[in-house]
């Protein structure tokens, strides 16, 4: 019987299949039942060699569960902060953490949009959306904290929304969303009381709305 002209070699253990492809020189004649052959291992092969393991399989399934795959939000400042610096309360105050903070510049702070905020059952009843003109207000509440510290002067009684601009709704934001807000103060004139902001409010990655804001800040008598 004539040997073939391929050896295909499979390892013994159950988890492991490997199939080496190589072909001999030695066996390009067909051998008599005679003939004896030396079998020498070469140093280089040119063997391809395709391997499965149930293991790599194992280590793939091992993956970090999602409720730990995330981190929590950084606090820099917390509730019990922020309504030292803001006067807005119960139902109006829209700012639940300062996550970010940059003394006179800005402020990245976030709201936790849930099923039981106040607005959600008029608005609207079969598809809980947060109104628009409150994600403006939250973003501005944001910018109330920059803007009510001493690095900038302003004061806590006599800080108004005094206009909005180029504001633009990108996505909804519903119930069970995380709204996060970043404010960047753009021009301060203490003068005369006014400053300009610019706002972004993101869920996930995406921006859901965009816009200027005034501010208009007065002196305590």
């Amino acid at each position: 019987m004539a040997a073939s002209n391929s050896i295909f070699t499979a390892a013994p253990s159950r988890n492991l299949t490997c199939i080496a492809l190589q072909q001999s020189p030695l066996l390009s004649h067909p051998l008599s039942r005679s003939s004896s052959v030396a079998f020498r291992p070469k140093r280089r092969s040119s063997s391809l060699v395709l391997c499965s393991t149930d293991e790599s399989k194992s280590t793939a399934g091992k993956e970090i569960p999602i409720e730990l795959r995330y981190e929590a939000f950084p606090t820099v400042m917390d509730i019990n902060k922020i309504q030292e610096i803001l006067p807005h309360r119960f139902p109006f105050l829209l700012v639940d953490r300062v996550i970010e903070y940059t003394a006179g510049v800005s402020a990245v702070a976030i709201k936790n949009v849930t099923i039981n905020d106040n607005f959600f059952p008029g608005h609207f009843p079969e598809r809980p959306i947060m109104p628009g003109v409150l994600m403006v207000e939250a973003m501005a509440q944001v910018g109330g904290i920059v803007m009510l510290q001493p690095e900038v002067g302003g004061s806590k009684t006599n800080f108004f929304f005094a206009g909005i601009d180029k504001v633009r709704f990108r996505k909804p934001v519903i119930a069970g969303d995380t709204l996060v807000m970043r404010m960047t103060l753009v021009k301060l004139q203490k003068r005369f009381g006014i400053a300009k902001m610019e706002g972004k409010a993101y869920v996930g990655s995406s921006v859901v709305c965009e816009g200027e804001f005034l501010m208009a800040m007065g002196k305590e008598e």
